[in-house]
C-alpha cells in the first residue's frame, strides 16, 4: 500500500505543477508579458527560466543533463526508500517529492530550463526570484519527510479485549 500511496501522491503532484504551468505560462501568456501582478507584493507571477539549480545558482555551469539525471536518480532513491514504510506521511510525502522533482526534470528535457513564475515578497522584502509549484511539492514534502520519519505514530493493534 505505501507504493500505491506514493505513487497516486507523485502523479498528483507532478499533474498540478503541469497544470499550473499551462495555465500561467501558456494561457495566461505570462512567457510574453513577463509579470502579472495577482495581489502585489505578496503574490506575482515573475517568468524566470532556470538554468541553474536553487534560484540560478551554477546556471553557468551547463550542465543540464545532470540536472535531469539528478532528480531521477534521487527520485529512484527515495521510491526505493519509501516502498516498505508504514502509514500514510512518508509514502504521500515522499511523492510530492518525487512528483515535483520530475516536474522540474520534465521542465529542463522540454525546456532547457526550469520554468520558474511565482514570486512573493512581504513586509518590506522584495523577493527578487521566482519559483514553481514544483519547488513548494518538494520543500512541503521534505519537511513531512523529516517530521514523519522522527515522529512515531502508534500503529492500531488488532487486539481482542
Amino acid at each position: 500500500m505505501p507504493m500505491l500511496r506514493m505513487i497516486v501522491s507523485a502523479l498528483i503532484a507532478f499533474s498540478l505543477n503541469r497544470f499550473s504551468e499551462v495555465v500561467i505560462i501558456y494561457w495566461l501568456d505570462l512567457a510574453s508579458v513577463h509579470t502579472i501582478h495577482v495581489w502585489p507584493p505578496y503574490l506575482n507571477f515573475v517568468m524566470a527560466w532556470n538554468t541553474g539549480i536553487d534560484f540560478g545558482f551554477l546556471s553557468n555551469y551547463g550542465g543540464r543533463w545532470l540536472f535531469v539525471a539528478f532528480p531521477i536518480a534521487v527520485s529512484l532513491g527515495l521510491i526505493a526508500w519509501v516502498r516498505n514504510k508504514r502509514g500514510w506521511i512518508l509514502p504521500l510525502a515522499t511523492g510530492a517529492v518525487v512528483g515535483g522533482a520530475l516536474g522540474n526534470a520534465f521542465d529542463r528535457v522540454a525546456y532547457g530550463a526550469v520554468a520558474d513564475y511565482l514570486n512573493m515578497s512581504c513586509c518590506g522584502i522584495n523577493n527578487p526570484y521566482s519559483f514553481n509549484v514544483a519547488d513548494v511539492l518538494i520543500t512541503c514534502g521534505t519537511v513531512f519527510i523529516v517530521i514523519g520519519h522522527k515522529i512515531k505514530l502508534p500503529l492500531p493493534s488488532a487486539s481482542s479485549s
